[in-house]
């Protein structure tokens, strides 16, 4: 496959080349499994160059959008999209996002509210026996009274990962990640201290018996009371800190 890149006339010419060639595979002109050129071909291309062509493809590799591969049938290859690969991108990104206050508590409970809602719907219509099986086991571990309470927010996030798995839906799931997987946490740490393990238990059990029955009306309902409730927790939590701030 031939591409037709342009030479290149300005500084960070790597770089230019990495993005260029990403574009590439982003606008569809070179597909999952296509062979880049080799490095002389594309230094001639981009009138650069050996080792600028390497860097700029150190560069994507870092990203996971090639491989490189030795021998007679060797080269460079464009990569299949990686779900995990994709997920941890997405959880870093938001990770980093809340860290430097991008998203406040109420945003975050807010989304997580209405794209959980979403995937009940889609839960009730396509759940399996195992992830009801999941969920329910992660009830059963929340009930216990000894718990702590770092290991009861690691369960509840398992939970609610069980429940967006059961949508059968992958966009969902990739998108739902780092919902649940970084920001799902955010609101643990705020809300632990305030909020009621029964209630969360409670609301979780609803769920599964919703899900089990088909019911996504119900399902949808308990989501949403435990949502509510929650949020309804963190105002309070802030109220406390900012009472704590003021004394």
């Amino acid at each position: 496959m031939s591409i037709d890149f342009q030479p290149l006339q300005t500084k960070s010419l790597a770089r230019q080349i990495a993005d260029r060639i990403r574009q590439s595979i982003v606008a569809g002109e070179l597909g999952a499994d296509d062979r880049l050129p080799g490095e002389a071909q594309l230094a001639e291309q981009f009138g650069v160059s050996r080792p600028t062509i390497r860097e700029a493809l150190k560069r994507l590799a870092a990203q996971h959008l090639i491989r490189s591969r030795r021998g007679p049938a060797g080269g460079t290859f464009v990569n299949r999209p990686n779900q995990q690969q994709l997920r941890d991108a997405l959880t870093g990104a938001a990770i980093v996002a809340v860290s430097m206050g991008e998203f406040d508590a109420h945003d975050i409970a807010e989304a997580r509210r209405e794209l959980e809602l979403l995937c009940c719907r889609l839960a009730a219509v396509n759940r399996c026996p195992s992830d009801l099986a999941a969920m329910k086991a992660e009830i059963a571990i929340q009930r216990d009274p000894e718990l702590s309470d770092e290991d009861f927010c690691a369960s509840d996030v398992r939970f609610h990962r069980a429940l967006v798995d059961a949508t059968d839906n992958k966009m969902l799931q990739l998108v739902m990640f780092s919902v649940i997987e970084a920001l799902q946490p955010v609101i643990n740490m705020v809300v632990f201290r305030v909020r009621e393990r029964d209630q969360i238990v409670g609301y979780h059990q609803r769920i599964v018996d919703a899900l089990g029955m088909g019911d996504a009306d119900a399902a949808s309902s308990a989501l949403d009371e435990q949502m509510r409730y929650l949020e309804g927790r963190i105002a309070a939590a802030q109220r406390a800190r900012q009472a704590r701030a003021e004394a």
